[in-house]
């Protein structure tokens, strides 16, 4: 029997088309389907419209409403698409991952980089490819299906931002390829823990800081103000600047001393942290209240900050979850 597939619209250039004011996400996402009428070859397809959005404007309440029509439709449908903007589609994929935990079925984010009226468009290949993936029997968790790759959603970032092959899976490799009818997967599904879980809060306090030479330390004390969790971008595997007057150790202490709680990840985009090998890096896991992000993609961690704050503020408890594996988050 073809399995059942719900398609949840969001927007994004999948569904946009031309306006004064250039490419928005104006079309009819009930058309999407006319474009693969041989969809209906191997499932049984039914669209609602969420949202008609450029990916740009989401925010975590659109993906706490996400996930809310994904549980209360769970029962009905042997898997999900949802067709999304590719410029914020990794963190919703982490969101979703987060907000999903051990689903038994297929929950897949696909886009495009092209509208999908367009003459020439990844659309319609994209859009396929993942009606393809959510229909194959054992795959669940949560996807980032383009370009004929399957990514888990924890570990996809956008890394090319007009190719076709915009996407690509950070320090784990991709989970499938997808050739048309043909589907190769390259990373096996675990059985799920008895039954799915669903979360319903996520506390966005949490703030992304890229370091640059120059930047002055005091930056840290007015986020402090405002943000309870801060990931900071740190260079190499991990350096914090503490030489002379831009000493960033100094302000950790007051940050620790707030309760406030620190990331260390990498802006390098590959291989990830190991905070502790240089002492740049070292003094800061040793001495304050920081944690570091090892082979997490920032976007994995900044949403599962909001997600931790989310179900508690205790600081040990905070810590064994941000280190605790969800969907191959983390292998640290």
């Amino acid at each position: 029997m073809p399995k059942r597939i719900l398609i949840l619209t969001t927007g994004g250039t999948i569904a946009s088309m031309p306006t004064a004011q250039g490419l928005a996400p104006t079309g009819d996402g009930h058309a999407l389907l006319d474009y693969i009428p041989q969809a209906a070859e191997f499932c049984q397809a039914q669209v609602e419209e969420v949202f008609n959005l450029d990916s740009t404007n989401f925010q975590p309440e659109h993906w706490l409403r996400l996930a809310r029509r994904i549980r209360d439709n769970f029962e009905k449908y042997d898997g999900f698409v949802i067709t999304h903007g590719t410029d914020t589609m990794a963190y919703t994929a982490a969101a979703l991952s987060y907000l999903i935990q051990n689903p038994e079925k297929p929950i897949v984010l696909t886009g495009s980089q092209k509208p999908i009226f367009a003459p020439i468009s990844d659309a319609r290949k994209n859009l396929l490819d993942s009606l393809r993936f959510a229909a194959q029997d054992g795959v669940q968790g949560v996807y980032i299906v383009f370009d004929g790759k399957a990514i888990l959603g924890t570990r996809a970032r956008k890394v090319r931002s007009k190719s076709y092959s915009a996407f690509d899976s950070i320090n784990y490799p991709v989970a499938a390829f997808i050739d048309d009818k043909r589907i190769l997967r390259y990373t096996d599904t675990e059985p799920a823990h008895p039954g799915v879980r669903f979360f319903d809060a996520l506390h966005p306090k949490v703030f992304l800081l890229k370091l640059i030479p120059g930047m002055e330390p005091e930056i840290l004390e007015y986020l402090a103000d405002h943000y309870d969790a801060i990931v900071i971008e740190s260079y190499g595997v991990g350096g914090i600047p503490f030489h002379n007057k831009r000493n960033f150790l100094q302000k950790l202490q007051a940050l620790t001393e707030k309760g406030k709680l620190v990331v260390l990840a990498t802006q390098v985009m590959l291989e990830g942290s190991d905070a502790e090998v240089y002492e740049v890096g070292a003094r800061a896991i040793r001495q304050y209240n920081a944690l570091q992000a090892y082979d997490m993609t920032v976007e994995a961690a900044v949403v599962k900050l909001m997600w931790i704050m989310g179900q508690t503020r205790d600081p040990e408890k905070m810590r064994q979850l941000f280190y605790q594996p969800v969907q191959h988050d983390i292998l640290v």
